[in-house]
């Protein structure tokens, strides 16, 4: 049978309220007491509820982390250094998945919210941003990676898409690239790569297609399909394409070689993210890489000041890099 802290009281012969006070560190506890009530709870093997220590305003060590889209690699290479991350300051992470969709984002924030979390990281589309308010303003803390908001002072860990997007686009430009399309989904991030691609277009004079479709879902299969359309549908094929992630990136050139096209003699490809798919996919994956690692260092530094106490809002702008590897040929 567990032991509770009934038990550490009547063993210790002490009230259940020394016993908290002990627990939490708090009230005037002799030395002797305190050491009487620790032997009892480590002989005990006792293990206060998460959910009683938060009730006595003791933090649960315990914080949310939402995120899309578990089978993205990208969010689950980044949830592995948050856990990571939060595990050096003593800290568990709950983790779930919304696949974009607001009612399980407001489902899952209300369900960690009873759980006591003492904080949420979110890397959700969250489009609407009365949920992330509706947290801040109960004082919650809360940090936003993978995506801006760049009016709303908030505590966020984020790349800067359009500039992303924009470079991705000009390095196939620079490759000798004109007839350049986007496999893009219809999310913050991805609109906002294919506002720097349509910019880069624009600025070296080239035309844009006249029919852009958003992908459904940002996977593989999504990425197929895309590819399968834009050939079938564009009046002259384009000689490259920018995949808004690696998924689809990936995607695109599993299509292009059921076609019988050979990447990158006849189509190049470029992804987004840089996480391990790009390596083992072949050709190996010309991406732009976001720097996961630390975007997970910040992103749980700024959270473990915010529950520390830390009342303000911090905007980090990390860089992006772009990975020359084997799917994109000069022409």
């Amino acid at each position: 049978m567990k032991v509770n802290i009934y038990d550490v009281a009547k063993a210790a012969n002490v009230s259940i309220a020394t016993v908290s006070k002990v627990i939490n560190n708090t009230g005037r506890i002799s030395d002797k007491t305190k050491k009487k009530v620790n032997d009892i709870i480590k002989e005990l093997d006792y293990k206060p509820s998460l959910i009683a220590s938060a009730l006595m305003g003791k933090n649960t060590r315990t914080i949310g982390f939402i995120l899309p889209d578990l089978a993205n690699p990208f969010f689950s290479e980044l949830a592995r250094y948050i856990e990571d991350k939060a595990n050096e300051y003593d800290y568990n992470v709950v983790i779930c998945s919304t696949d974009y969709l607001k009612e399980k984002e407001d489902m899952y924030i209300s369900l960690l919210m009873q759980k006591n979390v003492d904080g949420f990281i979110l890397a959700s589309g969250f489009e609407h941003f009365e949920t992330v308010q509706k947290l801040m303003d109960e004082e919650v803390p809360v940090v936003i990676v993978a995506r801006n908001y760049p009016e709303v002072p908030v505590n966020l860990v984020a790349i800067h898409d359009y500039e992303a997007g924009y470079q991705a686009t000009s390095f196939l430009i620079q490759q000798g690239h004109q007839r350049i399309s986007i496999i893009a989904r219809d999310i913050w991030s991805n609109r906002e790569r294919f506002r720097g691609y349509s910019d880069a277009m624009k600025d070296h004079q080239l035309p844009i297609p006249l029919e852009i479709y958003y992908a459904k879902e940002s996977t593989i299969q999504a990425g197929h399909d895309s590819l399968q359309q834009i050939m079938q549908e564009s009046k002259i094929a384009p000689t490259a394409i920018f995949a808004c992630n690696d998924m689809m990136a990936v995607g695109a050139i599993k299509a292009s070689q059921k076609m019988g096209l050979v990447v990158p003699d006849d189509i190049s490809v470029i992804g987004f993210d840089d996480t391990l798919i790009a390596q083992i996919i072949n050709p190996a994956l010309t991406t732009i890489a976001q720097p996961k690692k630390k975007i997970a260092n910040e992103a749980v530094n700024l959270l473990m000041s915010a529950i520390d106490g830390d009342t303000q809002n911090h905007t980090i702008i990390l860089k992006t890099e772009l990975i020359e590897r084997d799917s994109v040929k000069k022409i």
